[in-house]
This record gives C-alpha cells, sequence and structure tokens, in this order.
C-alpha cells in the first residue's frame, strides 16, 4: 500500500521514461487504469473493508426476518433476544469498517488528485519553455487542479461500487436461495436499470466535455490578464479584456446548465427506476406470500433487500457518471503528458568554453568575451528571438492546440475533430523536432550548442527575460532559489538590481513572503527582484530582454551602470534600445531583420548610422513624450 503523499521524481530525460514512472497515454482509457495501478493495494483494500461495511445490510434483512418468523411468530423471546444481539454485533463491525473504508477511500482520493498535481509539474519541469507550446496554460492548469480532483473521485467511487457489487452478489445469492422468482427479480434489477440510463450519458460526455474546455479557456484568460494587469490599466484595455472574460464567463455558464441538466436526468431516472423496482418487488412479495411460498419474516426480509438495493443501484449511476468525467479528464491529461521533449543529448557531449566568442550564425553575430553588449533592433520580437536563439530556447511562434470541442459535432465530425487536433499537435512536434536536430547555429568557441549537453548550456548561458517569473516564497527564496550563496553575494545581487528598497518594505527582510507571482509588489520592483536572481546566478553569460522597462529613467541609469561593474569581465548581453544603457555599452549591434547592420561604440554609431540614429532618437522623444 502506497503512503500519502507519492513521491514524483523531477528529472529531464530525453530518452523517454521509466515504465513504472511515466503515464499511460495510448487512450484515455489506458491512462485511467495506469492512474488505478498506482493504488492498486489501496483500492482492493479499501473495496473489502466495503464490503464489511455492507454487512449489517446484507445479512441485517436476513437476520431480521429469521427473528420475526422464529422469535415473533413463533412466540420465543429468547429466538429475538439472539437475533437482536447478532445484529447489534453485525452493526458495530459495519461502523468500524466504515470508518476504515473513509479513511481510506479519502487516502486514494488524496494519492490520485495530488499524484496528478506532481506529474503535471514534472512535465513541466521537463519539458520547460515547450509545454506551452503543445497546450494552452489554462488546460494545462486544469489538468493540476480540476482533473486531477475527477481522478481522485473515481478512484473513490471503484472502491465503493466495487464493495456494492460484491454485496450486490451475495444479497443475490440469499434472496435465490429463499425465494428463486423474487431472487431473479432482484439479480437482473440493478443492471437493467443502469442498462437503461446508459444511452444518456453519452450525450452527457459531450456537455461535461464542453464546460471543462470552456473552464479551461477562461483559466488562461484570467492567467493572461492577471500578469498583464498593469499594462492593460496603461493602456486602457482593461474594460475590453473584462469583457471579453465575462462573455467566456456566461460560455462556461451555459455549457456548466447544460452538463448540469443531463447529470440532472440521469439522477432523476436512478430515483424513478429504483422506486419501480421497489413497488414491483413489494407486489411479487406479497403475492409469493398469499401463495404460502413465503413467511411473513422472509417477505420483510425481501423488502428490507430492496430498499437496501436502491443504494448500490445508484451507486452504479454515479459510478457511471464519473467514469465519463474521468474520461473526459483523462483526454485532456493525455494531451499534457504525451508530448515529448524535442531535445535530443548528444552521444559525446563537448565540454563548453565559456572564454570563448558566442555567435550566432542567423544574425552573424559574434560576441566578444568579457564585453557587455547592447543589441538594439527596432522591432522587439527579433532581439527576443536572437535571446531565444543564444540560450537554446524555441522561439515563442507557435499557437498551442486547445482540446475544446463542438456540441454540435457528433460521430464522424467529432472523431475527425479530435483527429484535426492531433495532427496540429503531432506538426507542432515535427516542427520543434527538425529544429532541434541537427547544428543549432550557435556556437560558443567552436561548438555548437547542438553539440553540448543540455545541462552544460544551461549553467553556461542564462537568458532573463520579460516572461521571467516570481513564485511564492520569501525574498531569500526569489534571490537564491537553490541556498547557494552567502548573504553578502545575496546582498550584491540585490544591490546591483537596485531592488534593496523591496528587502527594507518587506517585514522580516530576507524572510519577508513574496505572494505568488510577487501581486504584492510593484511592476518594476517585480523585474528588479528578478534581474538580482539572474545576476545572482553569476552565469559566464548573461543575456537580458529588456530589464528594466517597469523602472523610471532615475532607477534605470543606476542599474545600468551597477549591472556594467558587476559584471565586469564576463560576457554580457542587454537587448533594449534604452540610451541609459547604451552609455555603459562596450559594444552596440543593431539588427534589422535578423542581421546585424551597424557595430560599434553608441556614440561612434548615432553620429555616423542614419539607421541607428533612427531608432534611438525615435526611442529617445518617446520616453520624453511618457514622461
Amino acid at each position: 500500500m502506497r503512503d500519502f503523499p507519492p513521491l514524483v521524481s523531477t528529472f529531464w530525460s530525453p530518452y523517454g521514461e521509466p515504465v513504472a514512472k511515466a503515464p499511460d497515454t495510448r487512450s484515455p482509457v489506458r491512462f485511467l487504469w495506469w492512474v488505478l495501478r498506482q493504488q492498486g493495494g489501496v483500492v482492493v483494500v479499501a473495496t473489502l473493508f466495503g464490503v464489511l461495511w455492507q454487512l449489517p445490510l446484507v445479512v441485517g434483512p436476513w437476520i431480521f426476518g429469521r427473528a420475526i418468523d422464529t422469535g415473533v411468530v413463533g412466540q420465543d423471546p429468547a429466538a429475538v433476544a439472539v437475533g437482536a444481539g447478532v445484529l447489534l454485533a453485525v452493526t458495530l463491525v459495519g461502523a468500524v469498517f466504515g470508518i476504515l473504508l473513509h479513511t481510506l477511500v479519502v487516502r486514494s482520493w488524496l494519492i490520485s488528485l495530488y499524484g496528478t498535481t506532481k506529474n503535471v509539474t514534472r512535465k513541466a519541469a521537463q519539458m520547460g519553455h515547450v509545454l506551452p507550446r503543445r497546450s494552452p496554460t489554462g488546460e494545462i492548469l486544469s489538468v493540476a487542479s480540476s482533473d486531477s480532483d475527477e481522478f481522485g473521485a473515481l478512484t473513490e467511487i471503484i472502491a465503493r461500487a466495487g464493495s456494492q457489487l460484491l454485496s450486490f452478489l451475495a444479497v443475490a445469492a440469499i434472496v435465490l436461495a429463499t425465494s428463486p422468482r423474487l431472487g431473479v427479480v432482484v439479480l437482473l434489477a440493478a443492471p437493467l436499470l443502469v442498462g437503461v440510463a446508459l444511452p444518456f450519458l453519452r450525450p452527457l460526455h459531450r456537455r461535461q466535455e464542453l464546460e471543462r474546455s470552456r473552464n479551461s479557456e477562461l483559466t488562461s484568460m484570467a492567467t493572461d490578464i492577471v500578469a498583464g494587469l498593469r499594462i492593460l490599466r496603461g493602456i486602457g484595455g482593461e474594460r475590453t479584456f473584462g469583457r471579453n472574460y465575462a462573455e467566456q464567463s456566461q460560455r462556461s455558464r451555459a455549457a456548466g446548465v447544460s452538463a448540469g441538466i443531463w447529470q440532472a436526468v440521469i439522477e432523476a431516472l436512478g430515483v424513478l427506476f429504483s422506486g419501480v423496482f421497489l413497488v414491483l418487488l413489494l407486489w411479487l412479495g406479497t403475492r409469493e406470500l398469499l401463495a404460502g411460498r413465503l413467511t411473513v419474516g422472509e417477505l420483510i426480509a425481501f423488502l428490507g433487500y430492496g430498499l437496501y438495493l436502491i443504494g448500490p443501484i445508484r451507486t452504479f449511476f454515479e459510478f457511471a457518471q464519473k467514469l465519463t468525467r474521468s474520461l473526459v479528464s483523462a483526454r485532456k491529461a493525455i494531451a499534457i503528458f504525451s508530448p515529448d521533449s524535442p531535445w535530443q543529448e548528444p552521444t559525446a557531449a563537448a565540454p563548453l568554453d565559456a572564454t570563448a566568442p558566442l555567435t550566432d550564425d542567423l544574425t552573424r553575430l559574434t560576441l566578444r568575451p568579457g564585453q557587455l553588449t547592447v543589441v538594439v533592433s527596432a522591432v522587439p520580437e527579433d532581439s527576443a528571438r536572437l535571446a531565444d536563439r543564444l540560450g537554446r530556447y524555441l522561439p515563442a511562434d507557435t499557437e498551442p492546440v486547445s482540446e475544446e470541442p463542438e456540441l454540435r459535432l457528433k460521430g464522424r465530425a467529432a472523431r475527425r475533430a479530435r483527429s484535426e487536433r492531433a495532427r496540429r499537435r503531432a506538426e507542432i512536434a515535427a516542427r520543434d523536432a527538425e529544429r532541434t536536430r541537427g547544428p543549432w547555429g550557435v556556437r560558443l568557441g567552436e561548438v555548437d550548442l547542438a553539440a553540448a549537453a543540455m545541462a552544460d548550456v544551461r549553467a553556461t548561458i542564462l537568458v532573463s527575460d520579460t516572461g521571467s517569473q516570481l513564485f511564492a516564497g520569501t525574498l531569500q527564496d526569489a534571490v537564491d532559489p537553490h541556498r547557494r550563496l552567502t548573504r553578502e553575494q545575496a546582498e550584491e545581487a540585490l544591490l546591483a538590481a537596485d531592488a534593496v528598497d523591496v528587502y527594507d518594505a518587506l517585514p522580516g527582510g530576507w524572510q519577508g513572503e513574496l505572494d505568488e507571482r510577487g501581486r504584492g509588489l510593484s511592476g518594476g520592483q517585480r523585474q528588479r527582484v528578478v534581474l538580482a536572481r539572474a545576476l545572482a546566478v553569476d552565469a559566464p553569460v548573461l543575456v537580458l530582454v529588456e530589464p528594466t522597462s517597469a523602472v523610471d529613467a532615475h532607477t534605470e541609469a543606476r542599474i545600468a551602470e551597477r549591472v556594467s561593474r558587476a559584471r565586469a569581465g564576463r560576457t554580457t548581453v542587454v537587448c533594449t534600445v534604452s540610451p541609459l544603457w547604451l552609455h555603459h555599452a562596450d559594444r552596440v549591434v543593431l539588427l534589422d531583420d535578423d542581421r546585424v547592420v551597424a557595430d560599434g561604440r553608441h556614440d561612434d554609431l548615432l553620429a555616423h548610422d542614419a539607421a541607428y540614429r533612427a531608432v534611438v532618437t525615435r526611442t529617445m522623444q518617446e520616453e520624453e513624450v511618457s514622461r
């Protein structure tokens, strides 16, 4: 039996994962079977405990009926006392194992819930920036939250439904031995009633899938709005995005109402058919009693079993609904877990020389070791692509494939839509694999980055761009997440990034708590803490993309001066058009259409290069207007 919580390692491997750890993503059914196998012992023991929990309901009516026949009808007080004592003992056994069952099913639920969350975290750690290229952020978050809860609910209902199925078979055996005619009715009732409801599960499945997808899209929109709220307010766009969010929220609500209606229909059918079954059983039992084939105690026992069977029948309906919801969630989960990393480790990794020049073949840019180079471009996306290439990251040029289904599509049309989504996802994966196969086109000395181990590349070249985030935790965790620095080194990084005010503002200093994404900080403070974290790594090659876009001019001037001093003697690249950085650069290059078109000192280029002057002058004029 696995204890809670399950351990899930977060390692990166380009050659696949051990079968014992990797989810089975061949189909939704296989994935759910894999989830159950991870805690098979817990589910089996919970099922056995559930049978003992059901013991008073299984043998209780028979004991009660025997007490009626021998004690009441036969006027034997001792028989009544014995029956009551046995019934009390059986009830105590059921109560004890009911407590144990509840403990186990909660454990199994938590194992599935948090195990899925950890596996999503593990996959994100393996895939890194590649994962959002394949699936929208909202769907990834939904798998880690709402879908993981569905898998927990499935393990719980399987244990409960399994125990009630065994109890149902025991009851069927008892009633068959007592009255074959009524026993057949009892034995066939549950599967017949569940079978009547099965046709209603397919429309429920489609509507639950639509609800799940729209909620994922809503989560993605909320994430994007929170991340860019300050920018949206600056340009007056929060009202437009708020309206879009409200519209998507109403679409999600409509999908939820539609799914709820079908779920209510299925539950109502369960109640209706259970009641019809109970009436039929009472009518047939009364006829058997009048014909002399049943005693009064046996009729009472049959009615007790009829009332008992309402519970298993409702549980089987609940199992069908939760299985349907789990299949929907499993389809979303395998879209997250199935992609493999496109990176391929070389068979014989070449070592990297951090003191060598860094050359990008596409732009024909060679970064001289030990210099602060500022890359200027009229199109910020060109600089961002250069930073991605230097750090060996795939460009952000694809839209992730959403799993949102179309409710109006059925049969072949729905299968074609699923096939099209799979084809588009495979197309992105093939494009990524093609980009990462062969030379990368960026060389450190004579070694192409594709010939080096990925861990060596990440340790040598650090890219800190505008998408870098802060996590919840202490200020120390934010600046030194791996706890490698001395206090003096951390203070130097904080000072170089001009983020000392964050330290002063937090109660507790280094142990002051930051919210997720640094929500309690201003945009400039968040950016400076991210910069401090990048500087604290002290990477041989540091690439910064717009590191001071959210701070005022005076702060930016201090940061540019301190960073140039702190990084003296090490290769540093800053992608920006800010004049305050240009004055501190050892070298400035101008990009145009992914090509270096100018190269030199800032003052020289400003005086003699018209294209460079046009880009920088326009930036200076825009800053003056913004002030």
